[in-house]
């Protein structure tokens, strides 16, 4: 009788944590029995898709518009089928992003799944910042490779107009005035570029170019975050074989390459099939050496040696500026690694980056 109150105690002890842990979470969750019954959720959870205390005990189904996300219930059944962990970004009727985590519930007895518990994590903001770094680098670039021919010009005719002033003679001196106002002008369109430049600058002061450890794992996770719009519209696949996590580099830029890369290959999609992408790190010597591969429309031997030049493109059926290729050429040469590329028309591509790692015996 004893170890049977005392099974109960526990029970009722075990019962009140899960309370306390769903009545305290900040983060929306709801728990969904086996037979897709809404039995639990957070008060989050209440407040982020208008659910009622009387929506427990009801089918997910019945209030499956309060999610404002279509394929809810299929994904849900997947999980109780599978015994999978489904993570997936998915968006709102409202335009809202969310990572969404649905996990098999085990009962560790019966060795089978009894529902599932579902997390919601708003990245809205966080995409939207995201692709806003990426804008911010392509228009920073393309700022840069422009300023030598803005401030050239002005440059160039200084200089003729310093030279004439040096030819004038004694009695010329009437023309002085026009020449030392051509001198002006180029002086004040030379200060206008650098006051332009300088203006930049301070509006990317909050992403600043620094090296640091990065996560590649974490590299991806941007990515995917940043992509997700259009990795859901292509119903793209994307999978990581990460065998090296961890180099030193900036993180804007690593995130940049790769989100190029990625996105290049969700654009030049094949008609005929899903596209499927896979992220490889490896090691070598002293090199992390990142492989994009997809099974896309590919490219063609005789645009191959092109591809990376600036404003380039490979279809113009495809929407692009031609500039995605020519930056991750630019990132990975000025930092000292290498890019190469092989691909077959129709079949798909293969990206290989290699970056300097720091030697093993450095870490030590």
């Amino acid at each position: 009788m004893e170890s049977k109150n005392a099974q109960i105690s526990s029970l009722i002890e075990l019962n009140d944590e899960l309370e306390n842990y769903f009545r305290n979470t900040i983060i929306p969750q709801l728990f969904v029995d086996a037979h897709l019954i809404l039995r639990k959720f957070t008060p989050p959870a209440m407040r982020q898709f208008s659910l009622a205390l009387t929506d427990v005990g009801r089918p997910i189904a019945d209030i499956r518009e309060n999610f404002r996300f279509p394929a809810i219930v299929e994904n849900i059944q997947h999980v109780i089928d599978s015994g999978e962990i489904l993570e997936k970004e998915i968006q709102t009727t409202d335009m809202r992003w969310y990572q969404m985590n649905i996990l098999p519930y085990l009962v560790q007895k019966e060795n089978k799944t009894n529902g599932v518990i579902i997390t919601f994590v708003e990245v809205t903001r966080r995409i939207k910042d995201l692709k806003e770094q990426e804008k911010m680098i392509a228009e920073h670039e393309m700022l840069l490779d422009t300023i030598s021919h803005d401030i050239k010009t002005p440059l160039t005719s200084l200089g003729l107009t310093i030279e004439m002033l040096k030819k004038i003679p004694e009695k010329g001196m009437a023309r002085f005035p026009l020449l030392l106002e051509k001198v002006e002008n180029s002086l004040f369109n030379m200060q206008q570029v650098i006051r332009d430049l300088t203006s930049a600058r301070v509006a990317g002061h909050k992403y600043q170019t620094v090296e640091e450890l990065l996560d590649f794992d974490h590299i991806m996770e941007d990515v995917r975050l940043t992509l997700a719009p259009q990795i859901e519209e292509s119903k793209a696949v994307i999978r990581s074989e990460i065998a090296v996590s961890e180099i030193i580099f900036v993180r804007r830029k690593l995130r940049s390459m790769i989100y190029n890369l990625i996105n290049n290959a969700i654009k030049y999609r094949s008609p005929q099939r899903r596209p499927e992408i896979l992220v490889r790190t490896e090691r070598e010597d002293d090199f992390m050496i990142i492989t994009i591969k997809d099974n896309g429309s590919g490219i063609a031997q005789a645009d191959l040696p092109d591809i990376f030049k600036k404003y380039h493109r490979l279809s113009d059926v495809v929407e692009g500026s031609g500039v995605g290729l020519y930056l991750v050429n630019e990132i990975v040469s000025h930092s000292g690694g290498k890019i190469s590329v092989e691909s077959t028309l129709g079949q798909g591509s293969v990206f290989r980056i290699s970056l300097k790692l720091e030697p093993l015996d450095s870490r030590v």
